[in-house]
């Protein structure tokens, strides 16, 4: 006897299967990361959603010691809202990833844009320094729609103790 096929775990009728509101394993590499989606109730209008992320890790994949940055990832949904708490424990699984700053960063932009399919989508990554040199990574998946309000980031560049 065939198995009908199962429906999408970010499916609408399928919201029991969410992430939120139950407890789960934090996810110990980005891989084993599952975004979660839920379906957007202002979906016919251009609005702008933004995510803060003041305390994002990773490691150095060449000498294994931390790295840290600032994230803020901002888009303009369509049919998909992404879910918050599935956002938070997918960045957490980096703690323990090794990848360059800028791998990191496109890696969650692209990553977000994939499982949500926003029709618009940045990502900033400020990382503290390393070596004596902050880096600032940006990605985004093209042109602002028309008539969006889009907020500066907000975030000034790395000044140290000046």
């Amino acid at each position: 006897m065939s198995k009908k096929p199962s429906k999408s775990n970010n499916s609408p009728e399928n919201s029991g299967s969410l992430q939120l509101g139950r407890a789960v394993e934090w996810p110990d590499m980005p891989e084993k990361a599952r975004l979660d989606r839920v379906p957007n109730p202002q979906e016919g209008t251009d609005y702008l959603v933004r995510f803060t992320v003041p305390e994002f890790t990773s490691l150095c994949p060449v000498t294994g010691q931390p790295d840290f940055a600032h994230l803020m990832i901002d888009y303009a949904p369509g049919a998909w809202l992404l879910e918050s708490k599935s956002l938070k424990l997918y960045i957490a699984s980096f703690r323990n990833h090794g990848a360059f700053h800028e791998d990191c960063t496109v890696m969650i932009g692209k990553r977000i844009a994939s499982e949500i399919k926003p029709k618009w989508l940045r990502i900033g990554g400020y990382w503290y320094p390393r070596g004596g040199i902050p880096i600032d990574v940006f990605w985004q998946t093209g042109r602002v729609p028309k008539g969006l309000w889009v907020p500066e980031q907000g975030v000034a560049p790395y000044r140290g103790r000046g």
